[in-house]
């Protein structure tokens, strides 16, 4: 089954080929950051009706040496049939790009790492055909992150590692350590590899130690239930609820209206303090001093998305005196 966790673990190398780097370090080649690296078709389907899809593919032209296909599997545990698709896979991509293929594994513990180095072997009697040997990125060949300035200076690699040191026993003190050097990142970058780790981190334990150690940003990921998301609509829905219940218990249409309006006002303000932002006294006076549900509505739906408390009022002129009064 596809998961969260089995998505970033390949996909991070279509938008960070730095994290090739302990590949080309142990195969002894320059750096990525010096080669081109091209995103290719994973379909690995015939033209019969059999499909085979591999998770990543890419084209690597190092700047010193010969071009490769780099595929990359993301393994959580071993699977039956992988000893077949494989070789399948290895195979395929050189007949079809005529050039070297390089299989990469990423396994996040130890005993699907040492299953997935292989050797996978097609053998008749003594003798084998082919021999199918991947490249696996795991607890054992992927350094544990210690220097908080190495997540500065390198986040793809510090998520990645964390991802892959996941079940480590040491993990609460890598994700801790992760937490202080993106402190370091502008906003949105900050908030792009938190959010990042999380979905990576989905159904293991560190995952809810995660979750504590982020801060309030906006998601990069909607629909994946991340704290960010969940804090945000947990918000609006207590402001919306709130607004029901008071409107219910006015009892006429008009203090329905007065009612719904005091909810959306609360949940404009839940959604600002659950998101660490400062909210003044006069700002606070003049959310909860607006009856117009229009204009509580654009700021229930922006108060996730601004910076600042301030941001939700540019461009928007105070409300008449007489409407104000009516609360």
């Amino acid at each position: 089954m596809v998961t969260s966790t089995h998505e970033t673990s390949h996909r991070i190398f279509q938008d960070h080929p730095e994290v090739l780097t302990p590949i080309f370090e142990a195969l002894g080649m320059p750096p990525p950051a010096k080669a081109e690296i091209e995103l290719m078709t994973p379909d690995a389907t015939e033209l019969k009706p059999l499909e085979r899809r591999v998770d990543t593919v890419l084209k690597v032209e190092p700047s010193d040496g010969e071009s490769f296909v780099l595929a990359v599997e993301a393994q959580t545990r071993k699977a039956a049939g992988k000893e077949v698709n494989w070789p399948y896979y290895v195979a395929y991509l050189r007949a079809k790009f005529g050039l070297p293929v390089l299989l990469v594994a990423v396994c996040r513990n130890r005993s699907t790492a040492a299953w997935a180095a292989g050797p996978f072997a097609c053998r008749v009697g003594p003798w084998e055909s082919q021999v199918t040997r991947p490249f696996v990125l795991g607890p054992d060949s992927v350094p544990e992150i210690s220097d908080e300035a190495v997540v500065a200076r390198e986040p793809a690699l510090a998520t990645f590692s964390a991802i892959v040191h996941s079940e480590s026993r040491d993990i609460d003190a890598i994700l801790h350590l992760l937490a202080r050097g993106m402190r370091s990142f502008d906003k949105p970058t900050a908030k792009y590899w938190s959010e990042l780790l999380e979905v990576g981190l989905e159904d293991t334990p560190a995952r809810e130690t995660w979750r504590e150690l982020e801060k309030m940003v906006i998601s990069y990921f909607p629909g994946r239930g991340t704290v960010w998301e969940e804090t945000y609509y947990e918000g609006r829905a207590k402001g919306e609820a709130e607004g029901r219940a008071e409107g219910r218990a006015e009892g006429r249409a008009e203090g329905e209206a007065v009612g719904r309006a005091k909810g959306k006002a609360q949940g404009v303000l839940r959604v600002l303090e659950v998101r660490g932002l400062m909210v003044s006294d006069d700002a606070r006076a003049r959310v909860t001093g607006c009856s117009d549900l229009a204009r509580l509505d654009d700021w229930l739906d922006r108060a996730g998305t601004v910076e600042r408390v301030e941001e939700l009022f540019a461009g928007v002129p105070d409300e008449p005196r007489e409407e104000r009064r009516s609360e």
